[in-house]
């Protein structure tokens, strides 16, 4: 087993993990406003897409599909517009919970039916369909996996990064959901949801701008 190739993959993933994206805000956006388990289950989800993507990187099904300008385009496509509707979900609710005194109230009430599986599949669609986490992991594991890597190594990687996304988002998830944090951040909910919500956005509109040249490039 490369045990200095694991321990690269790990730091570079470590820091991948640490950026604030997508991924991050969702989890915030679950522990502040939603159960401890939601909020678990997020970051369980967003973790189980890291495990596909390492896994399809390492089978080469990834760089087959951003080959292909077909498969990618939808891809990417599908990406942004999931990503854009999560952010505009967002946004709208922050707007209306500053509007309406009385929504607010609804809203609060709302937050906590919010099912398990609701909070997983949130988590994993926000990871899993966003292209750019699709790239990452074809440049990181093109970039440091060989074809002489052995079947050991590329296993205990996927295990490794999985591993280590699941610790960083659960502690996410564990420590905003503290009863008293929460709390003091549930009265921030609606500049929670703007903050995350413009993320959403952006990385949608990047995506979307993406696509745009691609079109342009190839007509």
């Amino acid at each position: 087993m490369d045990w200095q190739l694991l321990l690269s993959l790990a730091i570079i993933h470590t820091v991948a993990l640490m950026s604030p994206g997508p991924d991050f805000a969702l989890v915030v956006k679950l522990a502040t406003q939603q159960r401890r388990q939601v909020a678990l289950a997020g970051a369980a989800g967003i973790s189980l897409a890291i495990l596909v993507h390492c896994i399809l990187s390492l089978t080469g099904v990834s760089l087959v599909i951003q080959s292909s300008k077909v498969l990618f385009f939808c891809v990417q496509l599908a990406g942004a517009s999931y990503l854009g509707w999560m952010g505009l979900s967002a946004v709208k609710a922050a707007i209306n919970h500053w509007r309406d005194r009385q929504y607010a109230a609804q809203l609060t009430q709302a937050q906590t039916t919010m099912s398990l599986t609701q909070g997983f599949m949130q988590g994993l669609y926000t990871n899993l369909l966003n292209p750019k986490a699709l790239v990452f992991f074809i440049t990181l594991f093109s970039a440091m996996i060989t074809p002489q890597t052995q079947l050991l190594t590329k296993t205990s990687a996927a295990i490794l990064l999985l591993t280590l996304s699941l610790i960083w988002f659960c502690c996410i998830a564990l420590f905003l959901s503290r009863p008293r944090i929460q709390q003091k951040l549930l009265n921030a909910s609606a500049l929670i949801n703007l903050t995350t919500g413009t993320l959403f956005i952006i990385a949608a509109t990047v995506i979307l701008i993406s696509l745009a040249d691609t079109l342009i490039s190839t007509a």
